[in-house]
């Protein structure tokens, strides 16, 4: 499939981009209204109270932002007329029936003209609130679907789920959809059913609601904790994973006949071509451990060194998105007798573990040399030099560690705000908080630093394939190989920097 066939494929058409002022997202607009600027219209849901307040987080977090700096100059005092002929704001929550619009005949303007839904609203955390985490990643998924089947133009749903849907599990993972009630290997309940969940989480937030004593906080760690716990029951290692499961298993289960695309990203980093190399926003999971490496927060890294970062430029996942709809986008209607096979095909893994692997290991040396080269520098503008990195490569060395360079501490403060009548008690419940938020954070992210498999992704190799057999000079204009990509060019040239520059602004 050639680039202006891909291209052709959205002119004049009409695009639902619901969480838009998310990252991916921020890029897939931009990237849609630089190379296909003949777009008729992109709603964007945006979570805000009002049409206006939809109005300003467009401005302030999206068009106005330095991703957008390419199509700025491009149009130069053009943009603003431009972007205003082709994006209508709407304000929206996809945790809502009909993501709480009110406005009937915008409803009925949307639903008759949209020709594509891309769902990218999710909450990421990995230990969000279960009820927030159900109310986007699971249920939402249920309200896009119902909104897609009233929209009578409607040519394909694509919902951006996530590569780590799939868990713990080992070895290569294929691209296989998520049944209904579907549980994972280890699991101690045999069977996931929604109701079920939906009505004990009611249930806990009822109890914890009649008790007006409970603190805020306390609050919200208990909905906290819940997510986690039932996501473990059911063999998934935190909320985010599991909830995000649950909406493919919406999608598959009530899809009926709208054509859904499942694109599952694995770790997405900062873009490496476009709309410029290097791109970011905010910390991500890699990005977090790189910063406090940099600032010596952390002297050491917890993880398998030999375990594999499948990760991926933003810029590449959304080429991988605009490929897989415009191969998806056909005359040929959806029904419910299509086989496992045909829908095993709708699903895309856009990732880089199996064909460009990274390891943990090479990974924390491209952050060792950066730094050498480039340190972070201080409130006093003098570089902080940071040491060569050691690793605890088992969740055993990291909790003997803590043993032995922490605990014997926090006892010492222990005992003498006791002696001292409370004298150490900031200093004590400080200490204390610091190691249970180290030691829950290395539980929660354990899945991850040790994680044992490789994602296959024959269905992404698929496209690919079939645009490398076309002679196109506009190739690389939606190219998503991860081949392409020299990992310790990319880190130590591009992403490293865009860390810098775009998040910490230094």
């Amino acid at each position: 499939m050639e680039a202006n066939k891909i291209l052709e494929k959205f002119e004049g058409k009409t695009i639902l981009i619901t969480g838009a002022t998310g990252f991916l997202a921020k890029i897939l607009v931009e990237k849609i209204l630089r190379v296909q600027p003949n777009i008729k219209t992109l709603f964007l849901l945006i979570r805000a109270p009002n049409v206006g307040s939809a109005e300003q987080r467009l401005r302030q977090e999206i068009v106005d932002t330095e991703l957008f700096r390419v199509l700025r100059d491009k149009l130069g005092e053009n943009i603003s007329s431009f972007l205003s002929s082709k994006i209508i704001p709407v304000s929206g929550d996809v945790s809502k029936e009909k993501f709480g619009i009110g406005d009937a005949e915008l409803i009925d303007k949307m639903c008759g003209e949209i020709d594509f839904i891309i769902n990218s609203a999710a909450t990421t955390r990995f230990d969000e609130r279960y009820d927030d985490a159900m109310d986007i990643n699971a249920y939402g998924a249920m309200h896009i679907l119902n909104f897609a089947k009233k929209c009578t133009k409607l040519k394909l749903l694509l919902h951006v789920s996530t590569a780590y849907v799939h868990g713990t599990r080992s070895g290569v993972i294929v691209e296989t959809p998520f049944r209904m009630g579907e549980t994972l290997e280890g699991a101690k309940l045999s069977y996931l059913d929604m109701d079920a969940e939906k009505k004990l989480l009611q249930q806990t937030k009822t109890r914890l609601q009649s008790d007006h004593n409970i603190p805020n906080h306390d609050f919200i760690q208990s909905l906290k904790d819940l997510g986690i716990q039932r996501a473990i029951l059911h063999g998934w290692p935190n909320t985010y994973s599991f909830t995000k499961a649950m909406g493919e298993m919406v999608f598959e289960k009530f899809k009926e006949n709208v054509n859904v695309v499942i694109v599952r990203p694995p770790i997405i980093t900062s873009t490496c071509r476009e709309p410029f190399p290097g791109w970011m926003e905010g910390l991500r999971t890699l990005d977090s451990i790189f910063v406090s490496y940099a600032k010596r927060k952390i002297k050491f890294f917890l993880g398998d060194p030999a375990s594999i970062l499948d990760v991926i430029p933003g810029d590449m996942v959304v080429n991988g998105i605009l490929v897989a709809m415009a191969a998806h986008d056909t005359d040929k209607p959806r029904t419910e007798n299509d086989d496992d096979d045909e829908l095993a095909n709708n699903i895309y893994h856009i990732g880089s573990s199996l064909r460009n692997p990274l390891s943990f290991k090479q990974l924390k040396w491209f952050m060792y040399h950066y730094l050498q080269k480039k340190p972070l520098t201080n409130n006093k503008g003098n570089p902080i030099n940071v040491g060569k990195p050691a690793t605890l490569s088992s969740m055993a060395s990291f909790h003997r560690h803590i043993s032995i360079r922490y605990l014997p501490f926090l006892k010492v403060l222990k005992v003498l705000n006791a002696l001292l009548c409370n004298s150490y008690e900031s200093s004590y419940t400080n200490s204390k908080r610091k190691i249970n938020h180290s030691l829950r954070l290395a539980e929660l992210y354990k899945p991850y630093l040790f994680f044992q498999g490789i994602y296959d992704d024959a269905n992404a190799e698929n496209l690919r394939t079939a645009m490398k057999s076309e002679s196109d000079a506009n190739a690389e204009m939606f190219d998503f190989d991860p081949t392409s990509i020299q990992w310790e060019e990319y880190f130590i040239n591009t992403h490293f920097p865009g860390i810098v520059k775009y998040v910490l602004k230094k």
